[in-house]
């Protein structure tokens, strides 16, 4: 259950099976919650198997076990990883307080990290059957507001309410699930994403209430 990820390989092993067997113990891990994304986010949480992430991969079934242990500590830190890498890659605060800059890269990001966007999704309604998940779902929305607040607040001149900055992040969560899901295309998210600016815009130009 716990094979060695420095057993010597035999002269007939094929290269694949020796490069799983030399992964380092950080390199492994690293490994392995790339690929439980990656699985979630093709086939669904309930293919998440330690057979499917190993292959997945391209490491021993045994280092799957040696690292996390359980399917939900699994489930876990994969959660816990593709929080991190949202929020490194996040396009909704690039700080420069232009309606043309907002969300910039929207379509392409969908469309290069489909299966880490996928699996929020999954996970999403997995912590509505496993609430003790809902934290970290919770937590990496709150950065997302967070983030989307920021940067609105830069955009209008009054700021924007925590109504507002929830209609534009929900208006922006559902075009990047109607790209993944092929209810829509890019043209129509870069359509919407156009519409939304401008009337960000419209807004930012407006002088705040109470004000001539």
């Amino acid at each position: 259950m716990t094979e060695s990820a420095e057993t010597p390989h035999r002269p007939d092993d094929r290269p694949q099976d020796r490069s799983r067997r030399r992964l380092g113990y950080g390199e492994g891990r690293e490994a392995l919650l790339k690929a439980a994304v990656r699985v979630v986010g093709a086939r669904g949480l309930r293919h998440l198997t330690y057979r499917a992430v190993a292959e997945e991969a391209g490491v021993t079934h045994g280092l799957v076990v040696h690292h996390f242990g359980s399917r939900d500590a699994l489930v876990e830190e994969s959660l816990a990883y593709a929080v991190r890498l949202s929020l490194s890659s996040s396009l909704l605060e690039p700080g420069t307080g232009k309606p043309e800059d907002f969300v910039a890269g929207l379509t392409d990001m969908v469309e290069d990290d489909a299966d880490g966007q996928a699996y929020q999704y999954e996970l999403l309604l997995e912590a509505r059957r496993r609430p003790e998940l809902l934290p970290q779902v919770r937590a990496l929305y709150d950065e997302y507001f967070g983030a989307s607040r920021r940067e609105l607040a830069r955009i209008l001149p009054g700021g924007a309410s925590p109504a507002l900055n929830r209609l534009v992040f929900a208006a922006l969560d559902g075009l990047v699930l109607h790209q993944l899901t092929g209810i829509g295309d890019r043209a129509d998210t870069e359509g919407a994403l156009t519409e939304l600016r401008s009337l960000l815009r419209t807004l930012g130009e407006r002088p705040p209430e109470g004000r001539d």
